[in-house]
């Protein structure tokens, strides 16, 4: 259930991707979210499939905690092959009463189902091997340049943090609450849609309550530390780009250079 979804978790161990500078991992994530979605043809997403799972291996990060970041989207992925595969003309394959499957079709539901599944490993491998306060410190100093028109990047990477660390939490609470009230004799597996949607009312007034509980704490426990935003803030250990960094970032510009070779030579 709610417990297989990883997104959101820092799995801390010792790996090259842990070491690397997080503001490479940012910059390199999205540049290979737009060449995911710019490039098409079988070799190129060969070599994003197999950059992928070379990253895998570097990241130390047990390959089925990867796929489980894939289950709570798996009916999405699912839905989207589906659409795109009787919504495309071309050569028709097989017919299933109106409905007629083309070769364009297959096509087209195999490589958008491709893209959203690199997309959502990519992103998960980025939080995986990230602290959340690395991450924090990383998206302040990308940010930095609103600055200067009137935009605190502190605070904007501190709203996105803290989102992002607090989503295992609420679905952790989420599962609780469900479990809890599963003992109490409500059935949340039978029954038709309409009765599903009204037996998460009893789950979601007590999540809200939590989650503002959770808020609520959380300011107070700033508030006692004098947290005055990003004003005079310092750190510790400041972000320094290493010999590490340079190559993660020549390799990705060999790779991206690569991708693009290849779109702009089909």
């Amino acid at each position: 259930m709610l417990q297989d979804i990883t997104f959101g978790q820092f799995f801390p161990i010792d790996s090259i991707l842990h070491r690397l500078d997080p503001r490479i991992k940012i910059v390199s994530l999205l540049i290979l979210v737009i060449l995911i979605f710019i490039v098409d043809g079988g070799v190129s997403y060969a070599i994003l499939t197999t950059f992928l799972m070379m990253l895998i291996a570097l990241s130390k990060v047990p390959t089925t905690i990867i796929l489980k970041s894939l289950k709570p989207l798996i009916w999405i992925i699912a839905l989207t092959f589906i659409v795109h595969l009787f919504s495309h003309e071309g050569e028709v394959l097989w017919k299933v009463a109106i409905f007629e499957v083309t070769d364009e079709g297959l096509k087209y539901g195999a490589l958008i189902s491709l893209r959203l599944v690199l997309l959502i490993m990519m992103s998960s491998l980025l939080t995986f091997t990230t602290s959340p306060l690395k991450l924090t410190d990383a998206l302040e100093k990308l940010l930095s340049p609103l600055s200067k028109v009137g935009i605190s990047s502190h605070e904007l990477a501190m709203i996105m943090t803290i989102a992002l660390r607090f989503i295992p939490t609420l679905l952790e609470e989420t599962d609780k609450i469900i479990k809890a009230q599963s003992a109490r004799g409500v059935d949340f597996e039978s029954g038709n849609i309409l009765r599903r949607i009204k037996l998460m009312v009893p789950v979601l007034v007590p999540l809200f309550l939590s989650a503002f509980r959770r808020a609520d704490a959380l300011a107070m426990a700033m508030e006692s530390r004098c947290y005055r935003g990003g004003e005079g803030r310092t750190h510790m250990k400041e972000l320094r780009i290493k010999t590490i960094d340079y190559t993660a970032a020549f390799i990705i510009v060999i790779v991206s250079a690569t991708l693009l070779y290849l779109k702009i030579n089909q």
